[in-house]
């Protein structure tokens, strides 16, 4: 397969496997003339007497400032080195490739103004492996994430710095070794660089791919749990979900119906007398499906903002460049705080499901050891997923409700988003170390329920699980089973379809 920037449409999959190397990505003759165009476009305008703001001006509330075209190149180095003050930790170097992924795609529709050469460095620097450093905080998402935008286009003009490895590089000094001159930016390209909202959607990239696994594995601990806790079918028929049929929770519904068909354990006690189970078993659908319901919001704006152009001015023709707000990243910001509710939502019901599998209920014994007294079993490992739980729910703050002014008043209302999507990605790494925990927890449970069966998928997980961690029959030191859980989540080896 291949994609065509600036003329195809993204989407998740496509984005990751242009990412991942699996889809050759390329300019076609299409979006080259569009780039060309546009660039001759602001070429006009740059050498106009009219003030044109962001092409022959200055920057925020130096606007009203003109700039004179013997000054531009000086003006966009500038714009760049002034604005790349972003600090702590580097985000992931699978990020920063996303930035520049997406920011190529932006530019490549021919609304930037953006000369073909920068375009094309950009992707070289995509082939050939070599991602920008960017720091991970410092950005408000409007107008759109300036600081680490600035960080991911010092090394176009030999500042900053790459990855190597695991080490970081100067840019001069991977530059030098590859042939490459640093580039000199003209009229509009500095701010068609830094103006945008592709560290907010990148991280959304991020969290969507980890959150859609983590969904269906929210759905295979569940049901793990519920094997184990020997509960009920019946809350996921089908006729209880076709009369309040939200898309999410009807999928759990059938996806729940699945992981239990054939299972030997389920049918031993159908015509128990127990008649509800608790919350956290018989309301998965309700619970799972508003999360996976939040995703497919979220997923549905990212697509929609990786296919648009985020900068600012737009470039209509060689007489007007619209001078707007198209940077700003409050689209992206609320429903990147909607998905962090609802995946720490997942991580609160797999938490009650722990402290159910405790209990000592339903035949299983308390603590889900048989040696209690002596052996604490598997009592502490759930006060992780406690305490993993309530700092999810910290996490929740909306940054998207929060604005300060920046920019001496020009830039009055800020998206946050930034903080948005950096705070999701926390939640779903954390979520992951539940579901590993509980997952660990179910796959004790069921243990004692043999020599009863499960359905031939929750066989299967069972056999994953064992064979990276043995039942618990007496104490042992249980970080290094909880350590190989959260490896197997990490590592999606589960089979949740």
């Amino acid at each position: 397969m291949q994609f065509n920037y600036g003329v195809d449409q993204l989407d998740l999959d496509i984005v990751n496997g242009i990412a991942e190397g699996r889809i050759e990505a390329v300019l076609c003759q299409t979006a080259i003339d569009k780039i060309n165009n546009s660039r001759r476009n602001v070429d006009v305008m740059a050498n106009s007497d009219k003030a044109i703001y962001g092409i022959n001006t200055g920057f925020g509330p130096l606007c009203d400032t003109q700039i004179s075209p013997a000054e531009t190149h000086l003006l966009q180095k500038n714009l760049l080195i002034t604005h790349a003050v972003g600090v702590g930790e580097p985000i992931a170097k699978s990020i920063s490739k996303l930035m520049l992924i997406t920011k190529v795609h932006a530019l490549s529709q021919g609304f930037s103004g953006i000369r073909l050469e920068v375009v094309e460095r950009m992707l070289k620097f995509i082939e050939l492996d070599l991602i920008p450093v960017v720091p991970e905080q410092g950005s408000v998402g409007a107008s759109g994430d300036l600081a680490p935008l600035s960080h991911l286009f010092l090394p176009l003009i030999g500042e900053g710095e790459f990855w190597q490895g695991d080490r970081t590089i100067t840019a001069a000094e991977a530059l030098r070794e590859h042939g490459l001159e640093a580039l000199e930016l003209h009229a509009k390209e500095g701010l068609a660089l830094i103006n945008g909202t592709q560290f907010i959607l990148s991280h959304a990239i991020t969290a969507l791919t980890k959150m859609r696994y983590l969904l269906d594995l929210a759905d295979l601990a569940g049901a793990m749990s519920i094997e184990g806790m020997q509960g009920s079918q019946s809350p996921f028929r089908a006729e209880l979900h076709e009369i309040r049929a939200f898309k999410g929770n009807v999928e759990v519904a059938a996806r729940m119906r699945g992981f239990f068909a054939g299972s030997q354990n389920m049918a031993s006690h159908t015509d128990c007398k127990r008649v509800q189970d608790p919350y956290s078993l018989r309301c998965i659908p309700q619970v799972h499906g508003a999360s996976r319901n939040a995703f497919y919001h979220l997923k549905e704006l990212a697509e929609i903002e990786m296919n648009s152009v985020t900068d600012n001015p737009i470039v209509i023709s060689a007489e007007e460049a619209i001078s707007g707000g198209g940077f700003h990243g409050q689209p992206l910001a609320m429903v990147l705080d909607y998905a962090s509710i609802a995946a720490a939502e997942l991580g609160n019901i797999a938490d009650r499901r722990c402290y159910l599998l405790l209990e000592g209920l339903h035949g299983l014994p308390r603590l889900l050891t048989t040696a209690g007294g002596l052996n604490s079993g598997m009592m502490i490992p759930q006060y992780v997923t406690a305490a993993l739980v309530t700092e999810n729910k910290s996490l929740c703050f909306p940054p998207s409700a929060d604005s300060v002014p920046t920019s001496m008043g020009q830039e009055d209302h800020v998206s946050m988003g930034s903080i948005s999507g950096r705070k999701l990605n926390q939640i779903l790494g954390n979520l992951e170390k539940i579901f590993a925990i509980e997952l660990m927890y179910a796959a004790q449970a069921i243990d004692f329920r043999r020599p009863n069966t499960c359905s031939a998928i929750i066989e299967e997980n069972f056999a994953i699980i064992r064979e990276k961690v043995a039942k618990l029959e007496e104490d042992r030191l249980l970080k290094p089973d909880i350590d190989a859980m959260v490896k197997l989540v990490k590592s999606q080896a589960f089979k949740v379809n």
